[in-house]
């Protein structure tokens, strides 16, 4: 393990602020707002806020305010936030992110689940955390082809258990980080005691077999249909949206802000509420400035090479599962509880009042209680 700081030099920075000032931007549908991808208006003012508002230093300081490390597993670097709470190394939790998020969409958690007594919490409450940045994201190694999900829970086992020394641990995620932890569960269930899941990631052998699950698989298809393309290009050939990212923060800002607005609760306020402008443009350094947008988008693939989230006849993942389901989910709305069944030992289902795919980021407060819930549910006989 060596510990680890953020620490972008001056004259990254510049090069990129000079590439965002440099930007012609294209012309956009009057009137199109966010109907034909990324809102041209807001866009262009975040940008300006980008070149002339964000304190990137200020930012970097937040980026460093918890300890964090590298370590080697399987020839590839992995970048983890550390952060041992009250509970002195005896409740360890892994929290894996996903795409276009990063380790940072954690930051307002960190605090509430690592130290609940600084919150009003109770200290029985606390975990330790563990927040690694997944393969090819952020601060970890870039892999040299696509390397999946399945692949990132062999090495997320391995970094707990082997490098951190935690026997057994808890494990949660939402988005790809749902997918890795769905595949700790079901490989790993030596290690892992229970995962807790913001996003249903494997599914079950068959087709759906009720008129509620046929309704929810039109459903999911039609969603694909209206907002996936990102997910069918990235899957297929995800080099094509590295070609026009590379060099072009403005475009990867674009790409990924979209899947920011499409997919947050936007029923109870603007997207200019859910989301601060230095927490976007916090996230999005961490693709701009690593070259996590080319490999992220690889992830997507990698998925496919290793033969994709199904299932094989008979195959469950045994592991007490439990669902905190956030109703603002967009295309990842969560299939009926029957065909969660079948994929997973469901042990506990929360319906949230509000909250959208960045549940940690969005409702910090929401997600943390659900998180504490779910752990004291474990110790109840």
């Amino acid at each position: 393990m060596t510990p680890f700081e953020v620490n972008w030099t001056r004259e990254a920075i510049d090069k990129v602020l000079a590439q965002v000032r440099a930007y012609e931007f294209p012309p956009a549908p009057e009137g199109g707002g966010w109907g034909y991808g990324c809102d041209a208006d807001f866009l262009k003012a975040l940008c300006a806020y980008w070149t002339d508002g964000f304190d990137v230093a200020a930012a970097q300081a937040n980026l460093n305010r918890f300890p964090q490390f590298t370590t080697t597993i399987e020839d590839l670097d992995i970048h983890f936030v550390h952060v041992v709470g009250e509970a002195g190394g005896k409740r360890p939790l892994l929290i894996s992110h996903g795409w276009p998020g990063s380790h940072f969409e954690f930051w307002d958690a960190i605090e509430p689940l690592a130290f609940p007594s600084r919150h009003g919490g109770d200290p029985a409450d606390a975990f330790d955390l563990v927040i690694p940045s997944l393969p090819g994201f952020g601060f970890s190694g870039k892999p040299k082809r696509p390397l999946g999900q399945r692949a990132t829970a062999r090495i997320f086992d391995t970094l707990m258990t082997q490098v951190l020394g935690y026997p057994t641990y808890l494990a949660q995620g939402g988005d790809w980080g749902g997918l890795v932890t769905s595949w700790l569960g079901l490989d790993h269930a030596a290690h892992v005691k229970a995962i807790h899941l913001n996003m249903i990631g494997l599914r079950p052998a068959g087709p759906p077999t009720t008129p509620e699950e046929i309704a929810w698989i039109t459903d999911f298809g039609a969603q694909m249909d209206a907002y996936g393309a990102y997910f069918r290009l990235q899957a297929s050939k995800p080099q094509s949206v590295a070609w026009l990212g590379a060099s072009n923060p403005v475009g990867q800002a674009a790409w990924i802000l979209e899947r920011f607005h499409d997919w947050a609760d936007l029923s109870t306020k603007p997207f200019e509420r859910v989301f601060t402008r230095d927490q976007l443009l916090t996230n999005l350094m961490l693709y701009v400035m690593t070259g996590g947008f080319t490999t992220g988008a690889w992830y997507y693939r990698a998925m496919l090479e290793e033969g994709g989230p199904v299932l094989a006849q008979g195959q469950r993942c045994e592991t007490p599962t439990a669902f905190a389901n956030f109703p603002g989910e967009s295309i990842y709305k969560p299939p009926p509880r029957s065909w969660a069944d079948r994929a997973y030992n469901i042990t506990r289902w929360t319906d949230q009042p509000r909250g959208g795919h960045f549940a940690a980021m969005e409702e910090p407060g929401l997600f943390v209680d659900d998180v504490r819930g779910w752990a004291r549910d474990l110790l109840t006989p």
